[in-house]
């Protein structure tokens, strides 16, 4: 089976490190994982500069990667507004992508806006995105748990989930955003909205996603559980860097190496070179000046010959 990462180190990733990151050594790591053979890459976000003035830049980033957008990679940026929208349009991004709250304590916290009010954006923008030609998706985050109320109702997001998917985007990501996901209200959530996401008469059915942090040592496991469900598209982050600026403690975006090394010995394939992975993890940790969580960028791949006899 064909497993897609969509890489993400660029804006989730850095959005959240201590390290202030130029410009010039976003677009090097973006050049370093195309280099590696990632597809999809998550560049830029394009929201109030004010809010998260690590990713006020996307517009130099996308102006600093012009020569890698005739290759096979697919460039995407965050919009939460109209403004955003506008913004990554002109910018010359490839895909646009939103998120919805699944709690409203944290999507107040997170974005200013109710639930509803949030999807009411969503359609704006996603709307204007298609009108441009582009990619679609849409991320629910804290599916699984909100760092504010506590558990979140499975129910509640099958709810969401139904009237995000009625706007038809190319993707649907559930998002463990303070790492609190098991394997199965992994499986459970993912079979529920599943049941919900059928095809229209004028598009195919929406992908789903899977957007898993390692906050509690469980993200692997989880991307096991959904690719059993039929997931087969996850986001990574360059070395496991970043999480979520605006949930306390929420650290832990899996490592595209761990995540990689997983499931290709599980017998899938990602299109990824793990090797380049782990050179472009040492080099990100030089510029970050900090180490990072990955275990395969310590560890290495499978061992082989007389290293493995030693």
């Amino acid at each position: 089976m064909d497993i897609q990462i969509v890489e993400v180190s660029p804006r989730d990733g850095l959005q959240a490190d201590p390290a202030d990151v130029s410009t010039a050594d976003k677009v090097t790591l973006i050049e370093r994982l195309v280099h590696a053979g990632h597809t999809r890459i998550e560049v830029a976000s394009f929201v109030s500069p004010k809010a998260v003035p690590k990713m006020a830049d996307g517009d130099a980033v996308m102006d600093g990667i012009a020569h890698l957008r005739s290759g096979p990679a697919i460039f995407s940026a965050l919009a939460l507004n109209e403004r955003g929208v506008e913004r990554a349009i002109a910018a010359g991004v490839d895909e646009v992508t939103g998120v919805v709250v699944a709690s409203e304590t944290f999507s107040q916290r997170n974005q200013n806006a109710t639930i509803a009010e949030s999807i009411e954006r969503w359609k704006r923008i996603s709307g204007a995105a298609r009108a441009a030609g582009l990619r679609t998706s849409v991320t629910i985050a804290a599916a699984f748990g909100c760092p504010f109320e506590g558990r979140v109702d499975p129910a509640a997001v099958v709810r969401i989930a139904a009237q995000l998917l009625a706007t038809q985007p190319d993707e649907l990501a559930l998002a463990d955003t303070i790492g609190v996901a098991v394997p199965t209200r992994v499986s459970h959530l993912f079979d529920e909205i599943g049941r919900q996401n059928v095809a229209t008469s004028d598009r195919e059915t929406p992908a789903l996603r899977g957007h898993f942090h390692d906050t509690r040592n469980t993200a692997l496991a989880n991307i096991a559980a959904a690719i059993d469900h039929g997931v087969t598209i996850f986001d990574t982050s360059l070395g496991g860097v970043g999480g979520c600026p605006f949930a306390p403690r929420a650290t832990g975006n899996v490592a595209t190496e761990d995540v990689v090394y997983l499931v290709e010995e599980m017998g899938h394939n990602t299109g990824v070179d793990l090797h380049a992975l782990i050179q472009a993890t040492s080099w990100l940790e030089g510029v970050l000046g900090h180490s990072v969580p990955s275990l395969v960028a310590r560890a290495g791949g499978f061992p082989v010959g007389q290293a493995a006899a030693d």
